[in-house]
């Protein structure tokens, strides 16, 4: 299974996913490249480390959405590099039908809640100040409802009494850098081509 992973940040996700696979933990899975929107991506830096191609690649104008015309650009991208997987991974861009359609039931997302409780923007702070015992992290299906789509897998992180939103913070993470490579891996297996 041959997994584009799309960033937007400094690339812990993608970085968590990459080491996965270089200790044959990611399953049938292999990432076949990393492509981020912003040129000064940390993520970027991941590729020559891990031997994986990384890419910058323009979305338009717009900071949470793609320009229509670039979005389809991106999913020629995609499909140009035999993906079969399209990943999430800390990409904070609002996905539309250009690739929705390319990639029907093939992209995931990794969300810093425990959805459907805070979805959007910013999961932790949202549980954080909303004083929850718990949160953590979910991987989901993307369809066309931010955060919407069927869940593939979940993991709890409780609230200590002298937590800091900095150590909550910390541990949801740590969470999500165990999660998101033991679903890709269950995908790669199950997942049809």
């Amino acid at each position: 299974m041959r997994v584009a992973l799309l960033g937007s940040g400094r690339g812990s996700n993608a970085e968590a996913v990459l080491r996965a696979q270089a200790e044959g933990r990611l399953g049938r899975a292999q990432v076949v490249g990393l492509w981020c929107d912003v040129p000064t991506c940390k993520m970027l830096e991941l590729g020559p480390k891990y031997g994986v191609p990384a890419r910058f690649l323009d979305t338009g104008p717009f900071k949470t959405k793609f320009a229509p015309e670039r979005e389809q650009a991106w999913a020629d991208d995609l499909q140009a590099a035999g993906v079969d997987l399209v990943v999430l991974a800390g990409f904070m861009r609002v996905i539309k039908a250009p690739l929705l359609e390319a990639f029907a039931g093939r992209i995931i997302n990794l969300h810093p809640s425990l959805l459907p409780a805070f979805p959007g923007l910013d999961g932790i702070g949202q549980a954080w100040n909303a004083g929850v015992p718990a949160s953590g992290c979910t991987v989901h299906w993307v369809n066309a409802e931010i955060d919407g789509g069927a869940h593939l897998g979940q993991s709890r992180v409780a609230r200590a009494a002298d937590d800091t939103l900095e150590s909550f913070a910390q541990k949801v993470h740590a969470a999500e850098h165990a999660l998101l490579p033991s679903v890709i891996a269950r995908l790669s297996e199950t997942l049809p081509r």
